[in-house]
């Protein structure tokens, strides 16, 4: 008798800095807190990620962290950082890139999909059915080449969108609030 093919999971992608902790904006940039010690949640975070949980669906951190790559920023920085949000927050998997983005392709640093199709082929995860939730251009392009479904919060950061999200909202709130969860 064949065996039918494995049930494909959902998952709640999230961009780290702006979706899960509040970004540090200087002149119309956002930038990424440097220790554990200034992250701050976005408020519904937390109630976000249990939801996201309780309905059966994988929650997966996807963040470029170029600084390392430039050196700008310790890696041991980031990892505690990623080890304070995984003890804080109900979510299966931090993926980090780390390149710097100066000249260099990568198929993991955002706009490029590779964290989210990566996540896929380990998790089992339906990414039409997905949703992949970020505050720049570069998030939303990397969830529409995965496949998911996009979710944009305008913070009015002084940078353009290069790819129409399914949906731009205010807030994380009026992000949660279109989940089918």
């Amino acid at each position: 008798m064949p065996q039918s093919p494995p049930t494909l999971r959902n998952c709640l992608f999230l961009d780290r800095d702006g979706v899960v902790n509040e970004c540090i904006v200087r002149e119309g940039k956002p930038y990424p807190p440097a220790t554990a010690g200034e992250i701050r949640y976005i408020p519904g975070i937390h109630s976000l990620c249990h939801r996201a949980k309780a309905a059966g669906w994988l929650v997966i951190i996807a963040t470029n962290q170029p600084d390392v790559g430039r050196g700008t920023t310790p890696l041991s920085s980031v990892e505690e950082i990623h080890a304070k949000i995984a003890r804080d927050l109900a979510v299966d998997e931090i993926k980090a890139c780390y390149d710097s983005g100066r000249g260099e392709e990568s198929l993991f640093r955002k706009p490029a999909p590779g964290m989210l199709l990566e996540a896929a082929r380990q998790h089992g995860i339906d990414l039409a059915a997905s949703f992949m939730i970020g505050d720049r251009w570069r998030d939303v392009a990397c969830g529409l080449a995965a496949g998911c479904k996009t979710i944009f919060i305008d913070y009015g950061y002084s940078e353009q969108l290069t790819a129409k999200p399914d949906f731009t909202v205010p807030s994380l709130a009026a992000a949660a609030a279109l989940l089918p969860f």
